[in-house]
This record gives C-alpha cells, sequence and structure tokens, in this order.
C-alpha cells in the first residue's frame, strides 16, 4: 500500500478485497475455485501490517457483509477455513516466527477450523454430513453400474465391481478424520503459498520453508505407525470397532508423513547424483501411480526418521 494510504484506509481496501474474492468463488464456478483460494491473503496482510486485533475484525466484518449477500452457511465456511488461516498467518509473520513453525501454527487453525464448521453445520443443518456424502457416493456408484449394465457390460462383472465398492465406502467413512485433516492441510498449504506470491510485491518479509531435500519429521510418527499397525490387528482379530477405527487413521497419517519423508530423501539422492530435473518428474509420477513404490517409499520414510539415512549415506555417519 502506498505510504500516504492510512491504516483505516488500509483496513477498508483489504476487507473490500477479500469481500470481492469471497463472492467470485461463490458465483464463478470454475475461477471460483481458485480465488477461494486468495480469500485469506488480504486479512493475512492486513493481520501483518497492524496486529491480530485489526485482522480479527476485518475478518468478522467480512463475514457479515458476505452473510447480507450470500449466506451465512457458504461464509462460515469461508471465514473459517481461509480467513482464520490468513489471520493467524499474518499474526506469525508479525512475530517473526520462523517458516516451519508459522505454517505449523496455520496448519493447527485450519484443523480447528475444519473441525468448527463441520461441528456448526451439524447443529445449523441438524443433518449427518458424513452419511450424507456417503449416500451421494453410493448413489454415484450405482448410477456409473446402471450405465455399464445399459452399454452391456457382463453382470457378473458389475456384481464383482459392487462387491469391492461396498468395503472401500465402509473404509471412507472410518477415515473421516483423516480427510478432514487433508482438507485443512490443503487449505494451510494454499494460504501459504499464495501469501508467499503475494507478501514480498507489498514489501513485506515473509520466511521461506527449508529444501525438500532437508525436510525431516520426528521419529514419533514411526511408533506411531507401528501403533497404529498394532491396534489394526487387535481391533479386526478381536471385533473392536472403535480401536480399529482410531487405528486405521493413526496408521494412515504417520504412512502419509513417512511418504512425504521418502520423497525427501528421494530429493536428497537425486541433488546427490545430480539427477535432471525431467528425471526427477518421471520418478516421482512413477511412484505416485503405483501403489506398490507408495507403500515402498513410506515405509523407507519411517525407518529415516530413525536411522537418518542422509547423515550416514552422505556426511559420512557411522
Amino acid at each position: 500500500m502506498g505510504r500516504n494510504i492510512t491504516p483505516t484506509v488500509e483496513g477498508g481496501l483489504l476487507v473490500a478485497m477479500t469481500l470481492i474474492i469471497g463472492l467470485v468463488s461463490v458465483y464463478i464456478p470454475i475461477l471460483g475455485t481458485f480465488a477461494e483460494f486468495f480469500c485469506a491473503v488480504p486479512l493475512a496482510v492486513l493481520t501483518a501490517r497492524q496486529g491480530a486485533g485489526k485482522g480479527f475484525s476485518a475478518l468478522v466484518v467480512t463475514f457479515i457483509l458476505l452473510s447480507m449477500l450470500i449466506s451465512p452457511i457458504l461464509s462460515v465456511r469461508l471465514a473459517l477455513s481461509f480467513g482464520v488461516c490468513g489471520v493467524a498467518l499474518g499474526w506469525c509473520v508479525r512475530k517473526n516466527f520462523g517458516a516451519t513453525k508459522i505454517f505449523l501454527v496455520t496448519l493447527i487453525v485450519a484443523s480447528a477450523a475444519q473441525v468448527v464448521t463441520l461441528a456448526l453445520l451439524i447443529a445449523v443443518m441438524d443433518i449427518n454430513l458424513v452419511d450424507t456424502q456417503v449416500d451421494m457416493v453410493r448413489e454415484s456408484f450405482s448410477e456409473s453400474f446402471a450405465l455399464y449394465e445399459s452399454m452391456g457390460v457382463e453382470k457378473e462383472r458389475i456384481t464383482e465391481a459392487k462387491a469391492q465398492v461396498e468395503p472401500a465406502i465402509q473404509m471412507m467413512v472410518y477415515l473421516m478424520p483423516t480427510i478432514l485433516m487433508l482438507t485443512a492441510l490443503i487449505n494451510a498449504v494454499a494460504v501459504w503459498l499464495t501469501a508467499h506470491w503475494i507478501f514480498p510485491k507489498l514489501q513485506i518479509k515473509i520466511p521461506t520453508l527449508p529444501a525438500f531435500a532437508e525436510w525431516r519429521f520426528p521419529s514419533l510418527f514411526c511408533y506411531t505407525a507401528i501403533i497404529g499397525g498394532l491396534g489394526m490387528y487387535w481391533g479386526v482379530t478381536r471385533g473392536w470397532t472403535e480401536i480399529y477405527e482410531v487405528a486405521l487413521n493413526l496408521l494412515v497419517v504417520s504412512a502419509i508423513i513417512g511418504l512425504v519423508q521418502g520423497l525427501s530423501l528421494l530429493s536428497a539422492v537425486f541433488d546427490r547424483y545430480k539427477i535432471s530435473k525431467l528425471m526427477r518428474r518421471f520418478f516421482y509420477v512413477m511412484i505416485l501411480l503405483n501403489m506398490f513404490f507408495i507403500q515402498l517409499v513410506a515405509i523407507t520414510g519411517l525407518v529415516d526418521m530413525l536411522f537418518d539415512y542422509r547423515k550416514r549415506l552422505f556426511k559420512g555417519g557411522d
């Protein structure tokens, strides 16, 4: 913002920008999907410049205006999914936190926002959103099977496919906590990337994350993966559904983190041997399209949390 613009005018302009982006995200289908990710940026800028108090005040004003122009439910989703994350990120930048701490705070806020949003929607709409989503998935598969049958696909093959779909749907129900966490992660990444793109253009300093080849996670996640695997075994063999659900989510989250660390280790190997960018992309795509390779890289990443292969292979460790 220019030097002659007062903080009040600056705040008003940033609120107006947030409002416009929010309206675009609702009323313009394709562009709105991408515009939604930018809802947090004006609030993050305002908070970084003027503090958390001004940021939250702007968030409340934006929520009220959006509620008047669209609907309170959509306004709640935008405010909690992106607005609160923007305020959190701006506050961290104002406090001069490191890049990792900024991202973790944003992720925690995004996760809490997802839980609050779900709880509010259930309370206001008085429906079970999980059951509704499951019914929508079942209906979608039923329509697909009907289409295949009308195209002359053998009934035996359709019956086999139906038998495989139901366990997958039940697995999706069990993994709802993980799905919520992944949604929060996507929101946090979107806020982080958009802020990293906009902030330097406004002369606001924001730290950068370490190079991907240097990413490492605590060894705790290796142990949680083991606990999750044991919990799933006990849940299946003893019929403890609740234990099975908790253990399944624990194992999947640990495996996802292990996959990220495994890919980071692979990136370090590529850097070490100066593999070209084209070949790197080829290997990444090949891994992510093959479930066996995904599991292998995830397990390697989990083991790397304990043994630190980079230190042993590249830095002369024991």
